[in-house]
């Protein structure tokens, strides 16, 4: 039978980011072709997105295109993997009026064999389906203890940071994504480079309403060549995961004039009760700052937060607030024991550089987590 003839109009194009793959590329794009006969929903086509390989990577492409139509490339200097999607995006949504776009590896670690079931999720209704190692049934059997380590950690921080916990795995490579959703996307906010652009990219995809769902994927070795992450993309990573959380300025205002509030009734009722009421100067900070606290909470509640706000559940994010700003305080604390123990860093300035930290490790916290957008 032939299967082609049975299929719609809708068309998933693979877009695969490379750089010196030549021992990977044919096996990959061979496989996805096998995997299109598995279902008939989706017409595939592949876009090769090389970074100037020093390599016989776009020659063997090139060998590829001469038999199948369906194969394109488009080369370009190495600039970064999220540079490379950037590219690979345009081009597949302008020049190959796609409907669904893959996110693939060209290393042969993700298995072109479930493409079928990233096809059924997204037939089911969902915008995004990510392959994920860290939900139940994915696994990394390769990964050693601290690549793990610091897989889990980067996680958390996107989670978190980014608003998205029901996400379990926010730095997979392997996705179908609705192009719909990837058109709103402004890539000239996602201005990373490297591999945090895989973070950022599925934060705006949630911000903009996305539903998102997860698959389990096994994440083996890479068949041939080396690893491409490289010291500056992790460096670039852990700069970028502040930035994941400010996606509304005004939102950052309302709630740092809060903050301001909360200082003025946490000084002004610690001076009130110990210079008119003679209390304790070990007990009124104690009043003082549960007070401001609370003055802060219900102003966030029902000012900064209000479209996010609703009756219910106003004890657990009460509960979710204390938690997040006695983090904030060992932040304020650890950054400043840093600065005037280790650095010899002024006191005072010392202290400053705590409360900064502190006061955005707060906002970005409770904006994606106490106050999440639809709770």
């Amino acid at each position: 039978m032939d299967i082609s003839s049975t299929k719609t109009e809708q068309r998933a194009c693979f877009v695969l980011p490379t750089f010196n793959e030549e021992g990977n590329i044919e096996n990959v794009i061979k496989k996805i072709f096998e995997s299109e006969d598995e279902q008939s929903s989706y017409d595939f086509s592949i876009l090769v997105v090389d970074d100037n390989s020093l390599d016989d990577t776009q020659s063997i492409v090139k060998r590829l295109i001469k038999s199948n139509n369906k194969i394109h490339l488009i080369t370009g200097e190495k600039k970064g993997l999220g540079e490379a999607y950037k590219r690979g995006f345009k081009y597949a949504i302008d020049e190959l009026n796609t409907d669904l776009i893959f996110q693939m590896d060209s290393d042969g670690q993700h298995d072109p064999n479930i493409i079928p079931n990233f096809l059924k999720v997204i037939d089911e209704g969902k915008d995004v389906v990510i392959g994920s190692r860290f939900t139940e049934g994915g696994s990394t059997p390769d990964f050693s203890f601290s690549r793990l380590l610091i897989s889990r950690i980067g996680n958390l921080l996107v989670r978190y940071v980014g608003g998205i916990t029901h996400v379990k795995d926010c730095t997979s490579g392997y996705r179908a994504i609705n192009v719909s959703y990837l058109k709103e996307v402004d890539f000239s906010y996602l201005s990373t480079k490297g591999y945090s652009f895989q973070s950022s990219l599925i934060c705006d995809l949630a911000w903009r309403g996305a539903e998102i769902s997860e698959i389990p994927i096994v994440f083996s070795s890479r068949e041939s060549g080396d690893s491409k992450l490289s010291l500056r993309d992790q460096i670039e990573f852990l700069l970028n995961i502040p930035k994941l959380g400010f996606r509304n300025l005004k939102d950052f205002i309302k709630y740092s004039l809060v903050g301001f509030s909360g200082v003025i009734v946490n000084l002004g009722l610690y001076t009130f009760l110990t210079r008119i009421y003679n209390f304790s100067e070990l007990i009124a900070p104690i009043i003082s700052i549960e007070t401001a606290l609370i003055s802060n909470f219900i102003l966030n509640n029902f000012w900064t937060f209000e479209r996010r706000s609703t009756q219910s559940r106003i004890r657990v994010k009460f509960l979710k607030f204390h938690l997040v700003s006695g983090l904030a305080a060992v932040i304020n604390y650890v950054v400043f024991l840093s600065l005037f123990v280790t650095f010899g860093v002024h006191d005072i300035f010392a202290n400053l550089i705590g409360i900064v930290f502190a006061a955005i490790a707060n906002y970005l916290i409770n904006s994606n987590w106490t106050w999440k957008e639809n709770t």
